[in-house]
């Protein structure tokens, strides 16, 4: 399935070219790296504005592009010659400039319209865990639109559910040092829901193979990190790790729902009931898929003294 792309040169032959949508975010960007460290291969990394190309990796193999979800000129001109799409955007938190719909849905028709037009020969959806199409979650509901969509494109497609992802720059790392930066830290619910964070390394490594892998049918793999663990444990872990004994008090999920929901109406977005639904949601999954995509998981305590000391 996968194209010869001649350049000028012999050096500027790319055995394949996969596009990236969301590839400024910090997942994209971990991708691109990890990408860009593979001969043969030239990337299109779609962002929305160009003031968004200075936080793309510099490599010759990635080509910065800019991409309207609501232009398909844009998309196709992203997508022409591409062997393979990775759909990385997406939100979770709506804003009055973006919500489920436009964002998580009518995006991911628009790209997959593209790849179609650009006989596009492999669609990688980034989803969630609990996705699905008739979830009463309304963010859960859009990522499992968005999944039916690509696997109803009739391009061979692989949906990866993700569950919280951990990595530089993650929400979720961002969350977890927050929480440990002092002796006290009050969660929703006191953190009593179970996690198994996705170190993003693992996360692009798994990207990587399923990109370069030739495909002729649809699946959709559950990936997730490979301890399950509860999010007051994972900060008392944190905490540890950098020398600090951290008491986790609670935040009744009931007022923070109330609170989320007045303020996200006058803010017009924000932390919504939805969100906090889906943060305090627990990651189970009934077979983890790492064997079967064909990479070996790092182990909890190294992703957090990545995140917290900078330990690669």
């Amino acid at each position: 399935m996968y194209r010869q792309h001649q350049g000028t040169s012999a050096q500027e032959t790319f055995r394949m070219k996969i596009g990236i949508t969301g590839a400024n975010s910090s997942v994209g960007i971990n991708l691109l790296s990890h990408l860009s460290k593979k001969e043969g291969i030239e990337m299109v990394a779609g962002v929305r504005s160009e003031s968004a190309f200075a936080s793309l990796p510099k490599s010759a193999s990635i080509s910065p592009a800019i991409i309207a979800y609501d232009n398909p000129e844009s998309l196709k001109q992203a997508l022409t010659g591409a062997d393979c799409l990775i759909h990385l955007a997406g939100i979770l938190i709506e804003n009055k400039h973006s919500n489920y719909a436009s964002a998580n849905v009518a995006a991911t028709d628009a790209v997959v319209k593209a790849a179609q037009d650009c006989n596009v020969g492999h669609i990688i959806f980034i989803s969630v865990v609990g996705a699905g199409a008739n979830s009463h979650n309304a963010y859960f509901r859009s990522k499992g639109v968005g999944e039916e969509l690509v696997l109803n494109s009739g391009i061979p497609a692989t949906v990866l559910r993700t569950p919280i992802l951990m990595g530089p720059g993650t929400a979720g790392a961002n969350s977890l040092r927050s929480a440990v930066s002092s002796s006290q830290a009050k969660v929703l619910g006191g953190g009593q829901y179970c996690m198994r964070p996705l170190d993003t390394d693992d996360l692009s490594q798994a990207l990587s193979k399923l990109a370069c892998t030739p495909v002729t049918d649809s699946q959709v793999y559950e990936l997730v990190g490979p301890e399950p663990i509860a999010y007051r444990d994972l900060i008392k872990k944190a905490g540890s790790l950098v020398g600090k004994e951290v008491e986790v008090g609670s935040v009744p999920i009931l007022i923070a729902k109330l609170g989320a929901a007045i303020t996200s109406t006058l803010k017009g977005g924000g932390i919504t009931p939805t969100v906090i639904d889906v943060i305090t949601m627990n990651e189970f999954v009934a077979e983890n898929a790492d064997e079967k995509i064909g990479i070996n998981l790092t182990p909890l305590e190294d992703t957090l003294r990545k995140i917290l000391i900078g330990e690669s």
